[in-house]
C-alpha cells in the first residue's frame, strides 16, 4: 500500500489543482489561435506550449533546475533575447519608403500616443479593488500600445517582470488581432472619399542614402535619448547589415537562422511565466484590458494625424496609412492597403504604409527609452 501511495503521489492526477489545468486550456487556446487561426504562429505556439510544460505538476520545467527557468533568467530576464530579435527585425526592414517620405515618422510618433494616454489609464485602475499597479507597472503596460512584442517584452523584463507573462500574451495576441481590431476603427473615423484617395509614386531611394539612414537613426538616439539605444541600436545594426551588401552571411543568419531560434526560445520563456499563480488574477484583466485601450488609441491617433496632414499637405495623403503607425509590421501595412483596394480597386497603399510601418517600430523603441528614463530604476 505505501509503494502505492508513493506510485500515486508521483503522478500528475494527484497533483493537479483546478488554477494549473485553467492555464494549460489557455496554452492550448493560444495553440488554436496558432495553429488554427494562423495569428502569430511564431509566437503564440511556442508560448502556448510554453503555459502547458510550465503548469505540469511537479515536472519542475520553471524552477531552478528545469529547463525554462533557465530559458528565461538567460534571455529574457537579462533582456538579450529580444535585443536579438530587434536585429534580426532591423535586418528584413526596408527604410525606403520611410526615406522616400520622410513625413511618415510623424505618423510613426502619433501612433505612439496609445502607450503615454494608456500609462495614466494603468494608474487609474488602482482605483479598482484587487488592482495595484505601480508606476513602473503601468508603464511595462502601457507598452502594449506600440504593438510591438520584442520591445514590450525587453521593457516589462526591466520595469515589471512578475507581469512579464501577461504583458507579452496581450502584446502579440493584440498584434494577431490587427485585421480585426483596425479595419472598423479605420472606417470610423475616415470618409468613403477620403479612403479612396490615390498616392504619388515614392521616388527611388539611393544605396547610400539607406546605409547613412541607420547611422544617422543611432546618432540622434545617443545624443538625445541613450536610454533608447539598447533596442535602436541592435535595430540599426541589423539594418546596415541588409543595406551595406557587404556581409549577406551575416544578414542572411540574423533574417533567419538566429532569429528563428531565438523566436523559439523567447516564446518558451514567455510562456514559462503563464503560470496558474501569476495569470490568474484580476490583473491579467485589467492589463488585456488596456492593451485593447492603447491598442486602439494607437491606431485612432494615427489616422487622425494622418487626415490633418492631408489637410495640410501639397500632394493628398491617404488617411488609411496613419493606422500603419503601430509597429506590427508588415500587417498593420497590409491592412491599410486592404482597406484601400475595397474603396479604389486601383489604390495601391502597401509601400507607402510602410513608411509610417516601420516609422512605428523606431517610435516604439523610442516610447520604451522614454519609459526607462523617466521610471526605470537604474
Amino acid at each position: 500500500m505505501e509503494t502505492f501511495n508513493t506510485l500515486w503521489s508521483s503522478t500528475g492526477l494527484a497533483n493537479f489543482d483546478y488554477q494549473q489545468v485553467i492555464m494549460m486550456l489557455v496554452g492550448c487556446g493560444l495553440l488554436y489561435l496558432a495553429i488554427v487561426k494562423n495569428f502569430e504562429p511564431l509566437l503564440l505556439v511556442p508560448i502556448g506550449f510554453g503555459a502547458i510544460l510550465t503548469n505540469i505538476p511537479i515536472a519542475g520545467f520553471s524552477e531552478v533546475g528545469g529547463l525554462l527557468h533557465y530559458v528565461y533568467y538567460a534571455g529574457i530576464d537579462t533582456g538579450i533575447f529580444p535585443l536579438i530579435i530587434f536585429m534580426g527585425v532591423g535586418a528584413m526592414t526596408d527604410f525606403g519608403a520611410l526615406i522616400a517620405n520622410p513625413k511618415m515618422l510623424l505618423l510613426g510618433a502619433a501612433a505612439q500616443f496609445g502607450i503615454f494616454a494608456t500609462l495614466f489609464g494603468a494608474i487609474a485602475l488602482n482605483f479598482v479593488p484587487g488592482i495595484q499597479f505601480s508606476l513602473e507597472d503601468a508603464a511595462a503596460i502601457a507598452i502594449i500600445g506600440g504593438a510591438d512584442g520584442p520591445t514590450a517584452i525587453f521593457l516589462a523584463s526591466k520595469l515589471a517582470p512578475e507581469l512579464l507573462g501577461a504583458i507579452a500574451v496581450a502584446a502579440y495576441s493584440y498584434m494577431a488581432l490587427v485585421p480585426i481590431i483596425q479595419p472598423p476603427i479605420m472606417r470610423a473615423l475616415t470618409t468613403e472619399d477620403e479612403r479612396k484617395i490615390e498616392m504619388a509614386q515614392l521616388r527611388h531611394v539611393s544605396k547610400v542614402e539607406k546605409i547613412i539612414f541607420p547611422l544617422a537613426v543611432l546618432l540622434m538616439t545617443i545624443l538625445f535619448l541613450p536610454s533608447a539605444t539598447p533596442l535602436v541600436g541592435m535595430f540599426c545594426f541589423g539594418n546596415l547589415m541588409r543595406e551595406s551588401g557587404v556581409v549577406d552571411r551575416l544578414s542572411s543568419t540574423a533574417q533567419n537562422e538566429l532569429i528563428n531560434i531565438v523566436t523559439i526560445f523567447l516564446g518558451l520563456g514567455v510562456g514559462s511565466k503563464l503560470s496558474a499563480d501569476q495569470f490568474l488574477n484580476v490583473e491579467t484583466l485589467g492589463i488585456l484590458g488596456l492593451g485593447a485601450v492603447a491598442f486602439s488609441i494607437g491606431t485612432a491617433t494615427g489616422l487622425l494625424m494622418a487626415k490633418l496632414m492631408n489637410k495640410l499637405s501639397s500632394t493628398p495623403i491617404n488617411p488609411l496609412i496613419g493606422a500603419a503607425g503601430v509597429s506590427a509590421v508588415p500587417m498593420a501595412a497590409r491592412v491599410a492597403n486592404k482597406l484601400g483596394l475595397e474603396a479604389n480597386p486601383h489604390n495601391f497603399l502597401l509601400m507607402h504604409a510602410m513608411g509610417p510601418n516601420v516609422a512605428g517600430v523606431l517610435g516604439s523603441a523610442v516610447a520604451a527609452g522614454i519609459l526607462l528614463a523617466l521610471v526605470g530604476q537604474g
